[in-house]
């Protein structure tokens, strides 16, 4: 089996026919719903527009947190049926299309967010779902998983294939104004999102061959990106690699870096793309052994840094190095304390990511104190 949206839409412009698709899924009005501030309320108004000028209504629902919370999918689901809606159009990062996700599974299913915890809980499919990036990275729009926050500030992770949004979009022209830190931090999501895909151990050619591709494309266009947002090729090409690593773990599943990034970002509240940054170089080594050596020198490769001629264990060091160096050009140049982060609540993160199920897939077993140690190496 092989999960990805119906539809999926990337290039320059591709946003402008959402209406035209929603008409063709039966939509008649539909919950916009974006991120909380002016971007997301401006970004709201895009989309709504787009669809009442196809003759789709649209109900604006531009509260969505980072790191989305119960409350607001409560909220969320309530609008959605007080307004009468039959489908759900998402716009933004991460956040924004989590909190569609949460709310469609509301909808859809009635009951609380915390009951679909975990993977295969969600018995009715969700409605019709068209999910808009304006980030590249984050990959929710072509993904079966969504990440919410509880009251306690514990991550949710849901994972089911009724999550799968209907059409995702990627239209670079929807990013340009995004800012070289926001750029940076998604671009890191999506290297680490190709890389926890390719050293998966449910990895397969298939998954593979779209990593890969998604590693280079990172390389190759990030720092372009963070220096010249408005560099539409770089920003296309980002979109491509945030897709293509979408729909890779969305089928391989992730590993040890998410494992550890969710109850830190839960914890400090914290931008999910800056932990996987902070993390991916520290679990990378961790992960180079013997059985993997071969993997990460062929990641080396989609990074530039392999050769023909050197050894699986030279090239895999290869790709280490350049992994730390695309970090700190892109601005990474901090540990886990520059951002708040206590060294006495190592134990406890620890603890909430051994129970993280995205780690299961990771290519090396690992411990509470492999983990604590990793935190640690991170910390500075």
């Amino acid at each position: 089996m092989y999960v990805l949206p119906a539809i999926n839409m990337v290039g320059a412009g591709c946003v402008n026919r959402i209406g035209r698709e929603a008409r063709r899924l039966g939509g008649t009005k539909a919950l916009v719903v974006a991120s909380v501030g002016e971007v997301g309320e401006a970004q709201a108004k895009q989309i709504g527009d787009i669809l009442q000028n196809a003759g789709v209504d649209a109900v604006l629902f531009p509260k969505a947190m980072p790191n989305p919370t119960e409350e607001v999918i409560t909220e969320g689901a309530e609008c959605y049926k007080a307004n009468n809606c039959d489908m759900l159009a998402a716009v933004g990062g991460g956040s924004a299309i989590d909190a569609a996700k949460g709310i469609g599974i509301i909808a859809a299913n009635g009951g609380e967010i915390a009951d679909y915890e975990g993977s295969g809980k969600v018995k009715h499919v969700l409605p019709p779902f068209i999910a808009v990036a304006t980030t590249a990275g984050t990959g929710s729009e072509v993904t079966q998983f969504a990440v919410i926050s509880d009251k306690s500030h514990k991550k949710l992770t849901i994972v089911d294939r009724h999550m799968v949004p209907t059409i995702s979009v990627n239209d670079p022209e929807m990013m340009l104004s995004m800012p070289p830190s926001l750029t940076a931090a998604t671009g890191m999501d999506a290297l680490t999102h190709a890389i926890e895909a390719y050293v998966s151990n449910k990895g397969t050619p298939i998954n593979a061959c779209k990593a890969w591709q998604a590693i280079k494309l990172v390389a190759d266009n990030l720092p372009i990106a963070v220096k010249n947002g408005h560099d539409i090729t770089a920003r296309e090409n980002m979109c491509c690699a945030s897709f293509l690593a979408g729909i890779a773990f969305n089928n391989a599943g992730l590993g040890l870096v998410h494992a550890m990034s969710h109850p830190l970002g839960g914890h400090y509240n914290l931008p999910h793309g800056l932990c996987n940054a902070l993390l991916l170089y520290a679990v990378c080594k961790f992960n180079l052994t013997q059985e993997t050596a071969h993997l990460f020198a062929e990641i080396s490769m989609a990074l530039g840094t392999g050769r023909g001629w050197g050894s699986d264990r030279d090239n895999a060091e290869a790709a280490l190095k350049a992994i730390k160096d695309l970090q700190h050009e892109v601005g990474f140049n901090k540990g886990l304390k520059d951002y708040g982060v206590k060294r006495e609540n190592f134990s406890m993160l620890a603890e909430l990511a051994l129970l993280e199920s995205v780690g299961k897939n990771n290519p090396r077993r690992f411990s509470k104190e492999d983990v604590i140690t990793l935190y640690e190496e991170c910390y500075w």
